[in-house]
């Protein structure tokens, strides 16, 4: 096949060749993975290493290492620069363990227990259930609890993921002059709340989510020079949450849950908010149509692991509505994703 052919997007081939690439497609991820879980890219972070020699270090068969180097050099992920020597490229970067933002744990968490429980998307299909739940015979939750160790993948992955933009875009762009004390539920390692308050400089924070999540929180809010205005609480947001206070954020948490337990959540925070209160809720808000749009497969990735839902705006307002909120406000955070503002009713 010719170089054009091969640099083809799936958009431009005809309708059943471009079905090839997409039923292949978990070719890359398992790939990275491999590399990631092995630490490549820490080895290479000083240079070019030969093949061999990153064999050894990492107890794998160097003939076999060697094709899964050349598969990954093949989609830039790494660069041969001579026959068996391997170096990073500014993608295999992000690899790297102790950058800011690395995805190395993102990449291990996605091909781990993630992977393996899409191989029963079917029964998700057919169940409306979680596939997880099916697979491990219990929740993601309760998994990571008693698996500690992966448990802290999760974690670093899911810091990994809010580190981006996101986080300063939502500090910047929402007024949150007239709230003196935000809660951050279920705000895990507290990268938002961390933003939140550096530019708020007058704002209180307060961190609630359950003991292993808020386990390294406190290096993170320290480095982010907010650790004065910020407190650490540990509880269960189906039980109750932090009383008394103005404002409550909810971040990529409702996405997680069915609507009667999403109803839950926000049902404890209307509880407990001060009478004049704001829920201020950041989710993808799924459009309409047929438009390619990150959170229509996100949706199933919530359906199979939690039993949970990417909701449209329709479905959002009645969430509200359902828990005794009136939406007061839908601002685009990202391109993908929303801030919806809610008042008590």
């Amino acid at each position: 096949m010719s170089k054009q052919n091969n640099t083809q997007s799936s958009q431009t081939l005809p309708p059943r060749l471009a079905l090839w690439p997409m039923i292949s497609a978990y070719y890359v991820p398992q790939m990275i993975y491999v590399a990631a879980k092995l630490g490549i890219a820490d080895m290479l972070k000083d240079g070019v290493k030969n093949c061999d020699e990153l064999a050894t270090a990492t107890g794998t068969n160097a003939p076999a290492l060697y094709r899964l180097m050349r598969a990954l050099a093949s989609v830039g992920i790494f660069a041969e620069k001579e026959e068996g020597y391997f170096d990073l490229t500014p993608v295999a970067v992000y690899l790297q363990s102790d950058i800011p933002d690395s995805i190395r744990w993102a990449a291990i968490m996605f091909a781990e227990e993630q992977y393996k429980v899409w191989g029963e998307l079917l029964y998700s299909i057919k169940t409306g259930a979680s596939a997880f739940d099916h697979v491990y015979g219990m929740d993601l939750y309760q998994y990571l609890a008693q698996n500690p160790e992966q448990g802290e993948i999760f974690h670093k992955a899911m810091t990994s993921i809010a580190i981006t933009r996101e986080d300063t875009a939502i500090a910047t762009d929402y007024d949150f002059s007239s709230i003196k004390t935000l809660v951050d539920i279920g705000g895990g390692r507290g990268s938002t709340i961390a933003e939140i308050l550096k530019a708020n400089p007058t704002m209180k924070g307060i961190l609630f989510d359950c003991a292993p999540a808020l386990e390294s929180a406190k290096e993170l809010i320290e480095a982010a020079g907010v650790l004065q205005r910020c407190e650490f609480t540990v509880g269960d947001f189906f039980d109750a949450v932090p009383s008394g206070c103005d404002a409550y954020i909810l971040k990529r948490i409702l996405h997680d849950w069915d609507d009667e337990r999403a109803i839950t959540i926000l049902k404890n925070c209307h509880r407990a908010m001060a009478k004049k209160g704001k829920i201020l809720v950041v989710e993808r808000l799924i459009p309409l149509g047929n438009e390619p749009f990150a959170g229509k497969l996100i949706d199933l990735d919530m359906l199979v692991m939690t039993g949970g839902i990417e909701r449209t705006e329709k479905q959002c307002r009645s969430l509200f509505e359902a828990a005794g909120f009136q939406v007061t406000k839908i601002g685009s955070i990202q391109s993908d994703m929303s801030l919806i503002e809610g008042v008590p009713v």
